[in-house]
């Protein structure tokens, strides 16, 4: 279930699906079809005013049941993924998971290996049908072209790396829990710091080409590369042509992205061919520009401090709601104390009720953000492209069908996910349609 997901990314992997994958998954938050190119020269484009935009009655209809439903199913999986630990607690499966593990072998590292999938995959397989209807209600409302085969084959490809990923951060977690019982959380904190930096640098070298294929930009777009390199020059960043991509994700998503990724020797731009469809060059560039404004206005060390800070005070919370919850209901748990496998389903109750508790706050800093960028988009595009202004309102009016924010509707929350899961999105793009034009 998504709520598993959250108390798993927890565990410091929500900062690497907000900050590293997101900009692949947030195109399961869109809406309804993108109208097709315009056969108009881009030029005639361009020189229309565009002070905002509506949607037809129709899309407006249909973005408001779709955001309704997402609402409905965000609580509902909360309440869902919930109910599943408290029942995985009640029937004592964690024990019983640990049980086989300890008695495979006597060696830590191998009980986890053995009892991390048997609880991650129960919990996950029970929790599958919000996920399932989450897939259905991208399919009916036209914001998803991909086929159930490939999105089961994501999903399973997204367990195994969070398996390999979780195993890791669960076997320091225990390591630290029973070398440190009053202070293992504070160490496990710090430990996870370098992980979620490293994971960073890793993902669009290993995690990224599991699902999309990137081709090198320059084979396909030689024109929009060069373009492209203005923009990243004036940011002051330096990426070569090589480390330009175009990604396959029109055979997944209808929605539209332009992004850099990774870190250091891993930092590259990639374009999704949504974008080359359905844009053309300049609105482009000015949904990339967006996005390099997350780097270059340093989102990217903000966000890590961010969560690090609110992972510092969810850790100390869980250590003492842990502390309390096993010392009353262990023996009916079948929990020997803390430092036993079985205490996991404990831990992850705590952190995915603060996660859930802390919607607000994850949302507000998503927001403020995102409205930065915006203006960096329009700031950094200035003099590139013939009306920044009215090229962003342009860019906002053709993502708008995708996406039921664009139309001033709530949205479900933040969501905390990992590989096959949702991520914070963006958010408030009708409001940000009707601001972008009037700033110069």
């Amino acid at each position: 279930a998504m709520t598993i997901r959250r108390g798993l990314a927890a565990l410091a992997i929500l900062l690497c699906a907000l900050l590293v994958v997101a900009p692949l998954l947030t195109a399961q938050e869109n809406g309804s079809a993108l109208p097709e190119k315009p056969s108009a020269a881009p030029e005639q484009a361009e020189k229309k005013e565009v002070q905002g935009y509506t949607l037809s009655p129709e899309k407006l209809q249909k973005a408001i049941e779709l955001s309704r439903a997402r609402n409905w199913l965000y609580f509902i999986d909360v309440v869902y993924g919930l109910l599943i630990l408290l029942l995985v607690l009640r029937f004592r499966l964690a024990p019983k998971y640990r049980d086989i593990a300890e008695r495979a072998s006597a060696r830590r590292f191998l009980q986890v290996i053995i009892f991390l999938p048997l609880f991650v995959l129960t919990v996950d397989s029970i929790g599958l049908p919000t996920a399932i209807y989450g897939q259905w209600l991208s399919l009916k409302y036209d914001q998803s072209v991909q086929s159930w085969g490939s999105w089961f084959g994501d999903w399973v490809k997204g367990e195994i790396v969070g398996l390999i990923i979780f195993t890791l951060l669960i076997w320091i977690l225990y390591a630290v829990i029973r070398r440190s019982p009053r202070r293992w959380w504070l160490y496990f904190w710090m430990a996870t710091m370098p992980i979620i930096v490293f994971l960073i640098f890793l993902a669009p070298l290993v995690i990224d080409p599991l699902f999309f294929k990137f081709t090198p930009l320059e084979n396909t777009q030689p024109q929009l590369v060069s373009e492209i390199e203005k923009v990243v020059k004036r940011g002051g960043l330096e990426i070569p042509r090589d480390r330009m991509f175009e990604s396959n994700a029109s055979t997944k998503y209808k929605t539209v992205n332009a992004y850099v990724t990774g870190m250091g020797a891993s930092k590259r731009v990639v374009v999704w061919d949504t974008a080359i469809q359905k844009m053309n060059t300049p609105q482009t560039l000015f949904v990339f520009g967006h996005e390099m404004g997350h780097y270059v206005l340093n989102h990217i060390r903000n966000g890590i401090l961010f969560i690090a800070g609110l992972l510092f005070v969810f850790f100390y919370i869980g250590y003492r709601g842990m502390k309390w919850a096993v010392a009353r209901w262990g023996p009916a748990w079948g929990i020997r104390g803390v430092d036993d496998w079985a205490s996991l389903p404990v831990f992850m109750l705590i952190l995915a009720v603060l996660f859930f508790l802390a919607s607000p706050i994850f949302t507000g800093f998503s927001r403020w953000q995102e409205h930065n960028a915006d203006i960096y988009g329009l700031e950094v595009t200035h003099g590139l492209t013939p009306d920044s202004p009215e090229v962003a309102g342009q860019a906002f009016a053709i993502a708008a069908p995708l996406q039921p924010s664009a139309c001033g509707l709530p949205r479900e929350g933040i969501a905390a996910a990992l590989v096959a899961g949702k991520a914070a999105a963006h958010a408030g793009r009708g409001r940000r349609g009707a601001f972008d034009p009037a700033h110069h």
